[in-house]
């Protein structure tokens, strides 16, 4: 290379840093009359994978797995584990279950997809929620310092276990997606809440303990299934 010039390169995390791949889960069952979900002892909405998630499922974990994944997360949600699936099945990995990065409590509304029903009637409440920026304003929903510390804790516990120079695909929630992005760049609450099923976020975890945001709701690996 002549003295002076220099080139440009694509960006690759520094050699002490870890880099989370966040997957928002696969679309889940559909709720409304007669559908009941099941509750988990915390008292979270369980719901499986819709037959479109399974098919979301599949098409990441071929993404990822030519991207090459070091080790792999899942909530104690099954949505989350179900999404997973195809992807341990293809690396022989196994994953860890990471209950701080459980989806946002919506709590009186988690009973049978009471808070999606919420959603698509436009429901006051939930507009006030979205306005004000604060899962609190539902009723018995959680408290945004208790969501910010214990995703915060979850992060630090991921990228830790993922290892320096290496790539962890954490299989996690869409509100906890969002708290995430949040949190890396200091933007406001809501910013990023809004992501796809089975979407790609790359957060890079630096040894200094800051986090840096390099894609966001990336879906090009689900477009053949549109």
């Amino acid at each position: 290379m002549t003295k002076g010039n220099y080139r440009q390169h694509r960006f690759a995390p520094p050699a002490d840093a870890a880099e989370l791949i966040l997957v928002r889960h696969g679309a889940s069952a559909e709720m409304g009359p007669g559908i009941v979900w099941d509750l988990t002892p915390d008292g979270y909405g369980d719901p499986d994978l819709s037959p479109e998630g399974e098919e979301q499922a599949r098409a990441v974990a071929a993404r990822l797995e030519r991207w090459g994944v070091d080790a792999v997360f899942v909530t104690p949600l099954r949505r989350t584990a179900q999404t997973a699936a195809p992807l341990l099945a293809a690396t022989g990995l196994e994953a860890r279950v990471v209950p701080e990065l459980v989806e946002v409590h919506m709590g009186e509304w988690e009973v049978d997809g009471e808070h999606r029903r919420r959603v698509a009637d436009n429901d006051p409440l939930v507009v006030r929620a979205l306005v004000e920026e604060r899962w609190e304003i539902l009723p018995g929903g959680e408290r945004m310092e208790d969501l910010h510390a214990r995703v915060r804790r979850g992060v630090v516990e991921v990228a830790a276990a993922v290892g320096p120079g290496r790539r962890g695909a954490c299989f996690t929630h869409g509100g906890i997606v969002g708290e995430i992005c949040h949190l890396a760049v200091a933007s406001r609450p809501f910013a990023f809440v809004h992501c796809d099923n089975c979407s790609l976020t790359r957060v890079v975890c630096h040894a200094d303990g800051t986090w840096q945001l390099r894609d966001f709701n990336d879906t090009a690996h689900l477009e053949d299934l549109d």
